[in-house]
């Protein structure tokens, strides 16, 4: 459920990202959002003169942005950040729900772009996937990977996130999950500078 520190309209968009990573956009309707937020009737139209393409925009956009503050967290909680730590940590978050509450949601963008048919929704897809790499775009460089390779492991990163989320779900196991951070881990360390080892422990 949302917040209930959250205002009816940050409720609303935050609702709608749960439900869109769910259910995806088309199965996601005005009122089940409006329910799951417990908004007041007639609010939509007043926070949303755009419709549902407004709503599920800035859901989007708020997606982005939640995964990019959970990169600073992450970051934060290491004494030594190293790249495999970083991606052991972001594929950790979906480890840990899939334990907990099990496979029934994924990640909202991902959703979206399957299921999205207005361009609007595209662009704000692409938006937020950028908004989540720059921040372990910059995480890398100060690690010490070399600049003309951040943002292409940071793509890397989220790419191999998102594919082992996907097979996860569809296999209610987090094998992939494991998969990923077991392979990739290395190969991801192996682009620090020669005077920045990788932290041992990861």
């Amino acid at each position: 459920m949302a917040g209930s520190d959250r205002g009816p309209r940050e409720r609303m968009v935050f609702s709608a990202a749960q439900l869109i990573r769910r259910d995806g956009v088309s199965a996601t309707g005005m009122r089940d959002v409006v329910a799951h937020a417990q908004a007041p009737r007639g609010s939509l139209q007043h926070y949303f003169p755009g419709g549902k393409p407004q709503l599920v925009n800035e859901a989007l956009s708020w997606t982005g942005r939640y995964a990019s503050g959970r990169i600073a967290r992450f970051l934060g909680a290491m004494s030594q950040p190293s790249p495999s730590g970083l991606f052991a940590a972001m594929v950790r978050q979906w480890t840990d729900e899939f334990g907990t509450i099990g496979f029934s949601s994924g990640c909202p963008i991902a959703a979206a772009t399957v299921d999205c048919t207005a361009e609007s929704t595209r662009a704000a897809a692409a938006a937020a996937f950028a908004t989540w790499r720059r921040p372990i775009s910059a995480a890398l460089a100060e690690m010490g990977v070399p600049a003309d390779k951040t943002d292409a492991l940071a793509t890397l990163m989220v790419s191999a996130v998102e594919g082992a989320i996907l097979i996860a779900r569809a296999e209610r196991d987090v094998g992939a999950l494991t998969s990923v951070v077991t392979e990739l881990g290395p190969l991801l360390d192996g682009y620090l500078k020669a005077d920045r080892p990788p932290d041992p422990a990861h």
